[in-house]
C-alpha cells in the first residue's frame, strides 16, 4: 500500500492501513438492506435463538436451562423494555477489522454496552473501502453477557463484583 500511495500522492486517497496501532471506531446501532427484499433488523434476540434451536445440531443445539430460562422469560434486569426480551447481537456502523474481537463497544457515556465480535458479509471489503451504507460491526450485547453469567452460570459472585448501571 505504501508504494501505491507515493505512485498516487496528491492523487487519490486511501483508506488507512489497520498496522496494529490503536484505533477509535464511532457509530450508531443501524440495520441494513443489502439487496432487494433482503433487510437485516438492528438486533436479535433470545426469541431469535429459540427460533433456530436445534437439538443435537453443532451449532444450534442449547442447554437445557437456558431453553428454560428463555422460554420462561426470566429475564430479570436484562431485559430491554421496548422488546421484552434480552438483546443478543446487534449491529454498527462501526469500522472494524481483524483483530478487534473482543473490543468494548462504549456509549455516550463512556458505559460498556458490548463487545465487538465480527464484520457483516457486506463488510468484506472494508480493508480497501468502508461503505457505511453496508458495511457493519456485529457486537454482542453486554446484558446478555451477565444475562448468562447470572441465570445459566449461576455465577452470582462475579454480577456481585460489578457496578451495573441501568
Amino acid at each position: 500500500q505504501k508504494g501505491l500511495q507515493e505512485m498516487y500522492k496528491g492523487k487519490k486517497e486511501f483508506y488507512p492501513d489497520a498496522n496494529f496501532t490503536m484505533r477509535l471506531s464511532y457509530g450508531v446501532v443501524k440495520p441494513y438492506s443489502p439487496r432487494d427484499a433482503v433487510f437485516y433488523k438492528e438486533v436479535c434476540t433470545l426469541k431469535g435463538v429459540l427460533e433456530k434451536y436445534k437439538p443435537g445440531d453443532y451449532e444450534f443445539d442449547l442447554p437445557q436451562d437456558f431453553i428454560d430460562a428463555a422460554t420462561q422469560k426470566d429475564f430479570g434486569r436484562y431485559a430491554d423494555p421496548s422488546l421484552n426480551d434480552v438483546v443478543v447481537t446487534y449491529i454498527t456502523t462501526n469500522d472494524i477489522t481483524g483483530g478487534n474481537s473482543g473490543s468494548p463497544v462504549l456509549n455516550g457515556n463512556g458505559e460498556l454496552i458490548g463487545l465487538a465480535f465480527d464484520g457483516n458479509y457486506e463488510a468484506l471489503s472494508h480493508k480497501i473501502h468502508f461503505d457505511a451504507q453496508y458495511n457493519r460491526t456485529i457486537c454482542v450485547d453486554i446484558r446478555y453477557v451477565l444475562w448468562i453469567i447470572e441465570k445459566i452460570g449461576k455465577a452470582d459472585n462475579i454480577i456481585k463484583e460489578l457496578k451495573i448501571v441501568a
